[in-house]
């Protein structure tokens, strides 16, 4: 891929640029495979009838978080191109210019008086970052399979969703061979299995190859070694060393290595294990044991055989992943392979390529970004490059926020975790930024960062004279906060929170025209409003961002009761900020003035942050600003980028217009927005656009920003009938739909607390019946709207809502659970049939009650749900003595430990108190030999 800079594409413009950057309309040949090939109506897999060869856009992605590869599948040279997630240009530096605080005041009088190419002439020369660019995410470096050339037969290539497997099968010489790759975020390798029908079959050489500096090696005689050093960039040496490593396990035959290449020979079987180890420990310090890494992972993977390295990486990968399931119908359109189902999209009836991008958005969230790791960057973990589009980094006027906007309403809340250790640097590198380059305290960041944490102005005044990208940032802490109700991850996240809010209580400025409290300079992202000039003060998106800013710091100091005296200042400040606007033309103004912008369609819609991701603008609660955001979506056009037609799906959504949202939907998949393997382009790629169409697919099923659940808000006809399960609402609620014929079926609502819920659907308005599964009562309930229904609910109880006539689902005896279960994928084994293990305590104790909610092949997943009985519980402690072998690898909703086969799991912080009667629950996946028997009794304690 190219080298193409942020400068040369946003110079060229949108349009223009699209055009010469856009592939060269890549085409489809149709295949369809046999009916053994093809799976039933929820099948969750990319398929190819034809390797990537040399095209990286048809390569397929793995991924554990830390580790990636892109796996090209052909037949005679196999190649995984390899990333680790901290391998970055350069090494710590400080972007602050101390130049720019005494430069300030004259800016802003500048900016005031309208002289906005002076004003961006004097930022140029004062108050860009030292460098002036950030630096690039870069790839580690290739590593090749060779093997025996032939005319093969019978190809199928595979990335399946539901297990995180990138597969190979073809026949040559009469043999079938097949190749596996999936990248474990247990055992934290990437293991290559290779296996063929006849014994003695599998022979190739392997061998690493870089752009990076780096030296290749035979450590011993079954492993080859690639150490190197990331590339220097914009002045900063390159620091960052890594080693990585590649082993050979074979059955039958031989393996041996020396001088850099691997030689496997005559073998039945291989497993190819795959190790890298990073020197980056963080943004300030790269002395890590890099060699240490690489080689104590290799070494712990090694003495795992294969089948539990699998089972392992499918327990830790479907804990995750299964808890949303989706079928939105299947047409013969699903039988053809994914590139000719993108190709011809516009032309046939296809909604099952919806359920698939949805859930492949959610695949490369977990793949890309897991607790520990680094954030998904603008192409998550995927690059080939030294020198990527854009840097591969952060883009913080859209690209970052973005990535993240599926993760917790599509169940997904530990993915985000990386985001947050992220804001709570930069808040320390945005602190020395705010102190030398605006005289204040508190902490900024503009529209870019890196690994480094740079938070100064880059990429020229034009482009990064942006305040508010470290604001939008920390709005999500309180956004995450209202999806968990986890008191503790607010305490922690709360004075990265305050510092942001600190940094604009001191740095706002008045305007002295209209007298409004303004940021001064800024820009409306990447968009001028006068010929070379986007300057400004006070533009429409800094105004919401910094409503969301102070309202959230304001609701997150009353919830821990801190900082009255400054909650009094925020609120003051906040009456302040300009109001939105109506233009002239009937849209939301973009700027202060009334201003046409200079490029009619660009891609940025900065100012419906109000509408998206925000719920400033509402279809019921300001109606003449929804109208105004409807108007300013016609005079944009639908037509953009790739994230920016993804960002479009979810300002429809929001507008409740069911057939624009579902055009923008299929406006995106077509070949110059979608590459063969899915990815985003914008072009190129972008993994934004990813995230933003699974969003905005689930902004069209669910809707909760508006202090209620709005179910199926924006159905597309094309939809007609489906199901959903396991989508998560902010007030800590886990939603499962089914519909069809266009109109509700079932609605089944699992709360996480007490508290009283507002449900929202065309449902209301004709009969329906409700009912609290748990404890099989029906709730009383209010209609404070025609179709609304608002009722009380409490911790751990799932309520049903349904048409008269309408049989319950299969699961709505049991719950709606976080962890609902996943489609069943052609690997994984039937559920056991076992009875729900229930503690027989005192009639007044609290309960426990133990589900096995899914399992595959060497592992299991389970969900324990703790009652309350006469009395309330603030804690609770469940025990158990399992009776075979199962051994837990992860819980969430709970901290655990496990002796032999004893196990006692206790409540998490943020699970608070259940009042008598109330329930809870927590889950865990295991890994287990033999049968899987539930244990006979738990013991259930509380406090």
């Amino acid at each position: 891929m190219s080298k193409v800079t942020r400068r040369r594409l946003l110079a060229a413009g949108a349009a223009g640029a699209g055009v010469a950057l856009a592939p060269a309309g890549w085409t489809a040949a149709h295949g369809a495979g046999s009916a053994a090939e093809l799976a039933a109506a929820g099948e969750l897999v990319l398929r190819y009838d034809k390797p990537a060869g040399t095209d990286w856009l048809k390569a397929l992605p793995i991924g554990n978080g830390r580790l990636g590869a892109m796996v090209f599948g052909n037949v005679d040279s196999e190649l995984l191109q390899l990333n680790e997630d901290t391998v970055w240009a350069g090494g710590p530096y400080d972007s602050s210019n101390t130049r720019g605080a005494g430069s300030l005041a004259e800016i802003r009088r500048l900016v005031f008086a309208d002289q906005w190419t002076q004003a961006q002439n004097l930022i140029n020369q004062t108050m860009m970052g030292k460098p002036g660019g950030q630096l690039a995410y870069q790839t580690v470096g290739n590593l090749r399979l060779a093997f025996p050339s032939g005319t093969a037969s019978q190809y199928s290539r595979t990335l399946d969703l539901a297990t995180a497997t990138a597969s190979l099968t073809y026949v040559l010489g009469g043999v079938r061979f097949q190749r596996e790759v999936f990248a474990s975020a247990p055992d934290q390798a990437i293991v290559v299995r290779l296996t063929a029908d006849r014994a003695n079959a599998i022979s190739f050489t392997a061998t690493f190859d870089s752009p990076q500096r780096t030296t290749v090696s035979s450590p011993d005689g079954t492993t080859i070694a690639l150490d190197g050093t990331s590339g220097s960039m914009e002045g900063v040496t390159g620091s960052v060393r890594f080693l990585a490593l590649a082993q050979a396990v074979v059955t039958g035959g031989t393996a041996t290595s020396s001088g850099g290449t691997l030689r496997v020979s005559g073998a039945t079987s291989v497993t190819l294990l795959v190790t890298i180890g990073s020197s980056y420990v963080n943004y300030r310090t790269v002395n890590g044991d890099y060699q240490g890494i690489a080689r104590s992972r290799l070494s712990a993977a090694r003495t795992v055989g294969y089948d539990q390295l699998r089972s392992r990486q499918l327990a830790d990968y479907q804990a995750l992943f299964a808890r949303v399931t989706i079928d939105l119908g299947r047409t013969s359109a699903a039988d053809q392979t994914t590139d000719v189902r993108i190709a011809q999209h516009a032309n046939q009836n296809d909604p099952q390529f919806a359920a698939l991008l949805f859930q492949y958005g959610r695949y490369l969230l977990i793949s890309s970004s897991r607790p520990g790791t680094q954030p998904a960057n603008l192409q998550g973990i995927w690059n080939d490059s030294t020198a990527p589009q854009w840097d591969s980094k952060y883009t913080l006027n859209a690209n970052l926020p973005m990535n993240y906007w599926p993760v917790d309403t599509t169940n997904l809340a530990e993915c985000y975790l990386p985001v947050f250790d992220m804001i709570r640097e930069l808040a320390v590198t945005g602190a020395r930024t705010a102190q030398v380059q605006y005289g204040a305290n508190g902490w900024v960041a503009h529209h870019n960062t890196d690994a480094w944490r740079g938070t100064s102005v880059v990429d020229g005044a034009l482009w990064g004279m942006w305040q508010t990208g470290g604001a939008w940032l920390a709005t999500m802490i309180w956004d995450h906060y209202q999806f968990t109700g986890d008191l503790e991850f607010l305490r922690t996240n709360y004075p990265a929170l305050r510092g942001a809010t600190q940094f604009f209580l001191e740095t706002l400025v008045t305007d002295p025209a209209r007298g409004y409290l303004v940021t001064n300079p800024s820009n409306s992202p990447e968009l001028p409003h006068h010929t070379d000039a986007s300057v400004c003060a006070g533009p429409t998106m800094d105004n919401q961002i910094l409503r969301d800013l102070f309202d959230a710091c304001t609701r997150a100091g009353e919830v821990l009761n801190t900082d009255a005296t400054l909650r009094t200042q925020i609120r003051t400040a906040r009456d302040r900020l300009p109001p939105m606007r109506v233009g002239s033309r009937g849209n939301i103004q973009e700027w202060l003035a009334d201003w046409v912008e200079t490029e009619r369609t660009h891609r940025h819609v900065s100012h419906l942050y109000g509408l998206h991701p925000s719920n400033q603008i509402t279809k019921r609660g300001t109606p003449t600003l929804y109208d105004a955001a409807r108007r300013t979506l016609e005079l944009r056009g639908d037509d953009g980028t790739g994230w920016s037609l993804a960002w479009k799906i979810n300002f429809w959504a929001r507008l409740e217009d069911a057939t624009r949202a579902h055009k923008l939907f299929r406006d995106l998949v077509r070949t110059d927005r979608l590459a063969p393997n899915m990815f985003d382009l914008h072009p190129p790629f972008q993994i934004d656009g990813n995230f933003g169409a699974t969003s905005g697919i689930t902004e069209m099923l669910l809707q909760s920003h508006n202090g209620e659940l709005h179910l199926l808000p924006a159905l597309p006809t094309a939809w007609p009938t489906g199901r959903i399960t396991g989508l998560r609402g902010r007030g800590g609620y886990t939603v499962s739909m089914a519909w069809s014929a266009s109109q509700a079926d079932e609605f089944l609502i699992r709360a996480d607390r007490d508290g009283t819920v507002r449900l929202r659907s065309k449902m209301f308005t004709a009969d329906f019946v409700l009912a609290d599964l748990t404890d099989s009562s029906t709730p009383a309930t209010t209609r404070p709207e025609s179709d609304v229904v608002q009722l009380a609910v409490r911790a751990g109880h799932t309520y049903r809502a349904a048409r008269p006539g309408v049989n319950p689902t299969p699961t709505a005896s049991a719950s709606a659970s976080a962890s609902a279960s996943a489609s069943a994928s052609a690997s994984a084994s039937a559920t056991p049939t076992v009875s729900p293990t229930t503690t027989p305590p005192p009639s007044s104790g609290p309960t426990a009650t133990y589900t096995v909610t899914s399992s595959w092949p060497g592992g299991f997943q389970a969900e324990v749900t703790i009652t309350a009985g006469a009395t309330a519980l603030s804690g609770w402690t469940a025990s158990w003595t399992f009776p075979g072998s199962q051994v837990i690898t992860q819980v969430w909703n709970g901290s655990w430990t496990q002796s032999g086969a004893n196990v006692t799991v206790s409540n998490a912080s943020y699970n608070g108190a259940l009042p008598a009667g109330g329930s809870t629950s927590f889950g865990f996946t295991a890994g287990v030999s033999g049968t899987n028997n539930p244990p006979a009794v738990i013991t259930c304690t509380g406090r």
